[in-house]
């Protein structure tokens, strides 16, 4: 307890700079939490966006790797190279069967669809376009596209023969509205389709590019009926992407790739930004740390003679470096206190600007309360006062009392 009152007694009699120190420590602390609110919570935003747009789990048609040759699997010294493969019917074989097989064990749900490419013409405009071919009931419970829906219903592709919804920006580079009559050119096929949807998912590739017809309309244009090349899975749990999709693959066969595999790239990306967050955050919070250094050096220099009677007095060394140590702790403390006040009084204040534009959906910011947040500033700030108050307090142990009583300091 008089290693304590030492210590506040010191840091109070020196207000002025006690508060610049403090207000240093506080202001760092808070935009600190304030920095990693906002971009956590744009990230998980963003996250959520890709996370809900589009699948958890895609199964094509594809594989990952060319089958082995009978001659490979029954000896080990055979090798084949250069070998022009047989001409595959394109589609998941047995489809109905392997999404059965698929529900009896995914924590999730399953749906078909049928992928193909087309050119959607109207008044003269041409624009290339993913139709994804759909039963609309099951759609509903592996992406949220019909919660996306500006104009019509997934069911509205019940309405019309060879029914079509697309996207919004899609309809307004073709200058389409609702009941038009646009022509899709397939590889394979041709054929009329009403617009009887427009969506908008807010994801500019998708809105661009995608369309939306029935798993039967998507097949009279790939000429090739029955055909099913994708399964789509959306999952209680979208972290466990990764797991379902590798068993998916040693099941079935064929390429599934989960969201994160299918964003990698981006999600690298969010790494790369949380490590210059984190980084800026440390850079403010060690600039803060000079300003204690600074008043710890200011009383080790002034209490000089103190130290000097404490010593002579019988405190060792390590007591008086205690001192000091915990004077620049009670400022790292206070000021981290201080800060989570200022931190969260930034966040609600930017949670309540109010944003206002067509390009974005939301009209407030994406902000994380997290106490993960407060609690590593806190200790950062803390860690940062200890060093800084490290270096004059082990100075200040050093003192010889002979030396500052008899004026050689």
């Amino acid at each position: 307890m008089l290693v304590a009152e030492i210590a506040w007694t010191h840091v109070r009699a020196r207000a002025r700079q006690t508060t610049v120190a403090l207000l240093g420590v506080a202001v760092g602390v808070g935009f600190s939490i304030m920095m990693a609110a906002l971009m956590e919570g744009s990230q998980a935003d963003f996250i959520r966006q890709l996370v809900d747009s589009l699948p958890h789990v895609t199964v094509s048609d594809e594989r990952r790797s060319a089958p082995a040759q009978p001659a490979e699997a029954a000896f080990a010294a055979a090798e084949i190279h250069g070998l022009t493969p047989e001409v595959r019917r394109p589609g998941i074989k047995n489809p109905l069967a392997t999404i059965t097989a698929l529900d009896a064990w995914i924590p999730g749900t399953t749906a078909p669809s049928v992928q193909t490419k087309a050119v959607i013409r109207y008044a003269g405009r041409d624009r290339n376009a993913s139709v994804v071919g759909i039963d609309p009931n099951r759609e509903a419970r592996v992406s949220n596209i019909a919660t996306k829906m500006r104009q019509g219903t997934l069911t509205s592709l019940y309405r019309a023969t060879n029914a079509i919804i697309i996207g919004d920006r899609l309809a307004e580079r073709l200058g389409a509205r609702i009941g038009a009559n646009v022509t899709l050119q397939g590889e394979r096929g041709r054929l009329g389709a009403q617009v009887v949807g427009i969506f908008h998912t807010g994801m500019r590739s998708i809105d661009e590019n995608a369309a939306y017809v029935l798993v039967k309309t998507a097949q009279i244009l790939a000429a090739q009926t029955g055909l099913v090349n994708e399964i789509r899975v959306r999952l209680a749990d979208p972290m466990a992407g990764l797991e379902v999709a590798r068993r998916i693959e040693t099941e079935t066969g064929y390429k599934s790739v989960s969201w994160q595999e299918a964003n990698e790239d981006l999600l690298n990306t969010f790494v790369i930004r949380n490590i210059i967050m984190y980084t800026v955050v440390g850079a403010i919070l060690l600039v803060a740390s000079f300003g204690t250094y600074n008043i710890i050096s200011t009383i080790t220099h002034e209490k000089a003679r103190d130290i000097a009677i404490m010593k002579s007095l019988g405190f060792r060394a390590a007591t008086v470096r205690r001192i000091f140590v915990l004077e620049a702790l009670l400022i790292g403390l206070i000021g981290a206190m201080l800060g989570w006040i200022l931190g969260y009084a930034l966040c609600f204040g930017l949670g309540s600007v109010e944003i206002k534009s067509p390009f974005v959906d939301s009209n407030r910011l994406p902000l994380i309360y997290s106490p993960l947040h407060y609690a590593i500033a806190a200790a950062v700030a803390l860690a940062s006062s200890l060093v800084a108050g490290y270096v004059p307090a082990r100075k200040a142990a050093r003192l010889h009392p002979v030396e500052i009583i008899r004026g050689a300091t």
